[in-house]
């Protein structure tokens, strides 16, 4: 019956193909009943991680512990609905926690209180998902790209020592009036200083530090914030912790939120737009990272379109029910493979969990203290962190280093929103640096080596006499076309001047009418100094545009070879140029 609908109705037929590309219920459609007890036993290994890192880190982006628990329940069952990937594990993270904060707390000046904290975060959450959902649709999975790896470096370098410095007076049982990573610095000296440090908050903390690095470094498979966590609990009722002066998280309200659409003011949104956008890209580039790792384990490919329609859906979800920002967490992916999760049902079973404690045991973690959400949200942030690739990047490229290092202070010095801003720029900058001045050299032929190679490399290299084969890799546009005119200027002034110059133009792989304007001058000017300018290996759809842009009269078919050994052979014709050692030919560059 319904077959038959489905062929006399279009609309309905259109239905039935939106129902069945929703990656939920391709899984469904899927699922094997011999995974469901592999997926139920992750999924409660995971939920003794998602519980208190959820609240450790609504804490860390100024919220109530329990909007972390929420903010679990629905983006788990949002990606698992809409999600593409089986094994990715969605919620609260320490990355965006701190420009959570940077964004909402600006706009609490004036009230300060939980509701509105709260209201500003659900429509960042929403804002965030909106985003996510449009970019999808207009295909922007690149954008994931404007982050390279040394200015993501450096932005989570910088993320993971600001989140340590702000966690630190927590840690050892006081607080610090800041918003700015020198204000936690201060502020936290003068703390420790003024004899602030509460002496059963510190050891609490500090020993759930401990226990929750060594355990990870020594035991990696053992759930080490889940031990810290009963520890620290039960610390608390031998000790009595609470009447020694450590806060503790205390009982969670009972019940689940209703869904409800963020009140909050009109003059609000620039800010919170600007948020969103930065939140957008981290999650985006960090689940694009993150889905890549664990889908080569798996031998599947990653569709960065269909994640961002993942990720906004689990955020829509998030926001409409007094949550916040998500994105993809590494670790806790992690655990989830390690528990042997085979697909998504191990967050929902996760979500499951989390919605029974809220239910029926809201005081399960009242007598958690606070300087062990400390504990977990910096064991994170040192994560987060990756000093031996920051200093490979120096033995490698000092250029990049040097990008690394400036996103680091970016975010260190002027702010996390204004460092994810900075990163952003430094990795377009760089890109634009590389496309005005690429790498370019000239060719010589080696000995026993076919082909022709770089001088730079080959320093036995032997070269053309009175000739040049000059090679420029990068697309000719008009970013760089001035460098090329100069760098081809240089050559011709070379003593002895050369007779032929040779573009070795396979990297030329694009080509525009500011180049080739720039190209129709340059091949005048070395005519009249008697130098011939010619092109070997040009790829057809660049020949194509410099017919379509008018060159191919000053660029014609007698000044374009099909191979470079072609062009050098015509130009030992032209001019009996000879192959000549090192120290005998043209001046080396």
């Amino acid at each position: 019956m319904l077959e038959r609908l489905n062929q006399d109705s279009p609309l309905l037929r259109r239905g039935f193909d939106v129902i069945e590309a929703i990656p939920g219920y391709q899984l469904l459609k899927t699922y094997h009943r011999t995974w469901l007890h592999k997926d139920i036993v992750a999924g409660l290994i995971l939920t003794a991680l998602l519980v208190p890192q959820g609240m450790a880190y609504a804490e860390l982006a100024g919220l109530p512990a329990v909007t972390g628990l929420y903010t679990s329940i629905t983006c788990l069952i949002g990606y698992a609905i809409c999600g593409p990937s089986r094994i990715l594990v969605l919620g609260p993270d320490s990355s965006l926690g701190p420009m959570i904060a940077a964004t909402i707390l600006p706009l609490m000046a004036a009230n300060g209180d939980a509701a509105t904290a709260v209201a500003l975060a659900s429509m960042l959450a929403l804002l965030t998902g909106a985003f996510m959902v449009l970019a999808s649709v207009a295909k922007l999975g690149f954008v994931a790209d404007l982050l390279s790896r040394p200015t993501m470096l450096g932005y989570m370098n910088g993320l993971a020592l600001t989140i340590l410095v702000g966690q630190l007076p927590k840690l050892l049982g006081f607080s610090v009036d800041s918003d700015d990573f020198i204000g936690d610095v201060v502020g936290f000296v003068e703390g420790v200083a003024n004899g602030e440090i509460v002496v059963a908050a510190a050891v609490i903390g500090c020993g759930s530090l401990l226990l929750i690095v060594i355990l990870g470094h020594f035991l990696p498979k053992i759930p080490a914030v889940l031990i810290a966590v009963v520890a620290a609990i039960v610390a608390t009722a031998v000790f009595d912790l609470g009447a020694r002066g450590v806060d503790l998280v205390g009982t969670l309200p009972q019940g689940l939120p209703s869904v409800t659409w963020p009140g909050i003011s009109w003059r609000d949104m620039p800010l919170l737009v600007a948020g969103a956008v930065g939140i957008a890209l981290v999650a985006l580039t960090d689940t694009i990272s993150t889905a890549s790792a664990f889908a080569s384990r798996q031998g599947t490919e990653v569709d960065g379109n269909k994640e961002m329609v993942g990720i906004g859906t689990a955020n829509l979800a998030a926001g409409m029910f007094q949550g916040f920002p998500v994105s993809t967490s590494g670790s806790r992916t992690a655990v989830a493979e390690q528990a042997g999760s085979k697909t998504q049902v191990t967050g929902l079973v996760g979500a499951l969990m989390i919605t029974v404690m809220l239910l029926a045991a809201p005081g399960l973690l009242k007598n958690l203290p606070q300087p062990t959400l400390a504990a977990i949200v910096i064991a994170a942030s040192l994560s987060l962190a990756d000093i031996p690739a920051t200093a490979r990047l120096w033995h490698q490229r000092r250029v990049e280093f040097a990008i690394s290092i400036t996103a680091f202070l970016g975010v260190a010095l002027f702010g996390v929103l204004e460092g994810i801003v900075i990163a952003v720029a430094l990795s377009i900058i760089n890109v634009f640096r590389r496309a005005w001045w690429p790498y370019q050299t000239t060719l010589g032929e080696v000995a026993g080596v076919p082909g022709y190679h770089d001088i730079t490399q080959y320093s036995d290299a032997a070269q053309l006499d009175r000739s040049v084969i000059f090679r420029f890799d990068a697309p000719l546009i008009f970013v760089n076309a001035r460098t090329f005119r100069e760098l081809v200027t240089a050559l011709a002034h070379r003593d002895p001047k050369p007779d032929w110059i040779i573009v070795a133009a396979e990297p030329i792989t694009d080509i525009d009418t500011t180049a080739c304007e720039m190209l129709a001058d340059l091949i005048g000017d070395l005519d009249a100094l008697g130098i011939r300018l010619v092109f070997a290996e040009l790829k057809d759809p660049v020949r194509a545009k410099v017919r379509k842009f008018g060159l191919d009269t000053q660029l014609d078919d007698s000044r374009i070879f099909p191979t470079l050994t072609i062009a050098v052979e015509e130009c030992q014709r032209a001019t009996s140029a000879k192959w000549s050692p090192p120290n005998e030919g043209a001046p080396r560059e």
